[in-house]
């Protein structure tokens, strides 16, 4: 993802911010406090979450964040007093004020501040959506045929996807986007959200635009632009089809969780307190773990048989186990199964709740059964760039390389702005580890440890990389950047984190870490 504001790029895939086109040298801690800033520049970021996020919850000087938010304003040519980028809300925190573009997707927004506070929401049990027929524009009458049938295969991928209620056809197809009232198509077909598109065939080139809209404003969810020659269009409709399931399953919840935001927490229905849940989930600290942990709870009272809400339970004791939050792994990794089991009782089609039984495998270091689980999650959606990552882990430390390699460039292409993509760099580090091409490793660990959100494990995984490189300084970067976070891990930590098969590599890894201190 790239946010574009005044003349300046910050771009978070190569973690740099760029001036009129020219980088502009930044600190990792530095770059880390602006995208978080800048990620969230519809809201004030308080000091908390800053260390919690920035320094990983270490307790830090107000001189020491004072400085890091001196040294980005300095970045951007802005000052304390200005305060063109930056502004300091008294006592609390910060908050990004400039006026920002996100350069991927086109029309993409997501804006719960333009909601009237006033209306109040229906809320049904779970996600609801409408997919359109397509309008087509141009004159070869011969393709107009895709403008039914781009959307009447979505609806029959949709329908697999159990967390989404999709309206059949025969109801959807009855009403047409050419000058679409959202608001009354949602009142009809008792959905929150329409997919509607526009199919344009000129000459040889052949154009889609896809748009996801919030039925109760109007306001554009997510929007994509695809396009290619005609004779191509097998291609299109496969990529298409992807990008569309790829996108659901990222916005509508970050939308929901938008939402459920704004509803006083005692007014949170089960569906609502999951996806803000969800909000917490992937940020991968201590706090954010429990707050997660209590939506999910929540959610679970209001509704039991609420299976994604006992999945997300199970990623909450997972995440305790795998960061060790706490000292009773044992505990942890039997509560994460618990949910998981109850989860899969429930609704044994979900891939998500599938992919999160698959990783309590992984605490016991049992990959071969917790890839059996994950297979199934991707089998059941095969475009879930989470379950398709989780497969790659599973099959690099397992020791098949080429597979893992294959399947993480697969995730990072479907999932681009995922929450778990520096995960995914780590993991095509492992995948060069494993058959000694360091450079490679060092490379894609370096780009997931600078990543904003990425967790201490990820930091040791560069310092192991780089040493297994021969650049000393880079690995004594990331070793002081771990012990500085979570002083007591060692190298048993990272094994039991990351129980690799292959003794070539599991030995290799080992070396690399006892020669930076670990």
């Amino acid at each position: 993802m790239i946010y574009r504001f005044a003349e300046f790029e910050l771009d978070l895939a190569k973690v740099e911010l760029r001036a009129a086109g020219r980088a502009v040298s930044l600190e990792p801690q530095v770059f880390a406090l602006l995208a978080l800033l800048v990620g969230n520049g519809e809201r004030m970021v308080s000091r908390g979450e800053i260390t919690e996020k920035v320094w990983d919850g270490r307790i830090v000087s107000e001189a020491a964040l004072a400085s890091r938010v001196k040294s980005a304003r300095q970045a951007l040519g802005d000052d304390g007093r200005s305060q063109r980028f930056i502004r300091t809300v008294h006592g609390q925190g910060y908050r990004f004020v400039a006026e920002t573009r996100v350069a991927r997707a086109a029309a993409s927004h997501s804006a719960p501040e333009s909601l009237d506070p006033g209306v109040q929401r229906e809320r049904t049990a779970r996600p609801s959506l409408a997919v359109l027929p397509f309008r087509f524009v141009g004159d070869a009458e011969r393709y107009a045929a895709l403008a039914s049938a781009l959307p009447d295969e979505l609806i029959a991928d949709l329908a697999r996807l159990q967390w989404l209620f999709i309206t059949a056809r025969g109801s959807s197809f009855r009403l047409r986007a050419d000058a679409a009232d959202f608001a009354e198509i949602g009142r009809l077909l008792g959905v929150r959200y329409c997919l509607s598109g526009t199919v344009e065939v000129s000459g040889k080139q052949l154009v889609v635009l896809v748009e996801l809209v919030d039925t109760a404003d109007g306001g554009v969810v997510w929007a994509d632009r695809f396009a290619g020659r005609v004779d191509e269009v097998h291609a299109m409709r496969e990529e298409i089809r992807s990008q569309v399931l790829v996108a659901l399953e990222i916005r509508i919840p970050l939308h929901e969780a938008a939402l459920a935001r704004l509803a006083p927490v005692e007014n949170l229905d089960a569906w609502s307190a999951y996806h803000l849940g969800l909000h917490h989930l992937y940020r991968f600290n201590r706090v954010d773990n429990a707050a997660a942990a209590s939506l999910f709870e929540r959610a679970v009272a209001l509704d039991p048989d609420l299976a994604r809400a006992h999945a997300g339970l199970s990623f909450v004791h997972f995440q305790t186990a795998f960061m060790r939050y706490d000292d009773d792994v044992a505990k942890a990794t039997a509560t994460a199964r618990r949910h998981s089991e109850r989860a899969v009782e429930l609704d044994p089609l979900d891939p998500f709740v599938n992919f999160t039984m698959g990783r309590t495998y992984w605490l016991e270091g049992d990959l071969d059964t917790g890839q059996s689980w994950l297979e199934r999650a991707t089998r059941l959606s095969p475009n879930y760039a989470q379950g398709i990552y989780a497969c790659a882990w599973t099959e690099t430390l397992a020791g098949r390389t080429r597979e893992g390699r294959e399947h993480v460039d697969l995730a990072m292409r479907l999932s681009p702005l995922d929450p778990l993509y520096y995960a995914m760099q780590a993991t095509r580090a492992f995948t060069h580890m494993a058959v000694g091409e360091d450079a490679e490793a060092a490379l894609w660990a370096e780009r997931g440890a600078r990543s904003p959100g990425a967790h201490v494990l990820i930091a040791m995984v560069a310092a192991a990389a780089h040493a297994l490189h021969g650049d000393r300084e880079r690995a004594a970067f990331w070793a002081r950047n771990v012990r500085e976070r979570r002083p007591a891990l060692t190298r048993d930590d990272f094994i039991r984190a990351f129980p690799a098969k292959l003794d070539p590599m599991r030995t290799r890894v080992l070396a690399a870490l006892a020669e930076v201190g670990f």
